[in-house]
């Protein structure tokens, strides 16, 4: 499909939409309701949603070459120094062992490592 559909999941759960609606509303005419139950009914249901989206989106395949374009764009924007780490905030769903592959085909021509280990950091040559 086209979208996730929020109706569907919370009609999958609406024993529990019910549960938490009724737990809210309980007390509502005097004041002394909990709105929480019902907010972390959404909360989850947002969350179920969003998980959904993951799947579907990581499921996708981007072109060949396209990550690497992608790195290799990241490294062009980040500030000085950057860190693998960086990278990957930079380009979802990119592996930390490309990211490697691009940088060390980079090392030397357009790219340096200073440092060695997870706390490296990379600046670009001019």
């Amino acid at each position: 499909g086209r979208y996730i559909s929020l109706e569907r999941i919370i009609e999958q759960s609406k024993e529990r939409y019910y549960e938490t609606l009724q737990q809210s509303s309980h007390g509502w005419h005097k004041g002394r309701h909990n709105p929480w139950p019902y907010i972390n009914y959404l909360l989850y249901t947002l969350k179920e949603l969003y998980q959904e989206f993951e799947q579907r989106v990581g499921s996708l395949s981007a072109p060949r070459g396209e990550k690497t374009g992608m790195i290799e764009e990241a490294i062009g924007r980040l500030q000085e120094p950057f860190t693998i780490s960086d990278i990957r905030k930079t380009c979802p769903g990119v592996s930390v062992d490309l990211i490697r592959k691009v940088l060390g085909r980079l090392k030397g021509s357009r790219v340096e490592c200073l440092g060695r280990g997870q706390s490296a950091k990379w600046q670009r040559l001019n």
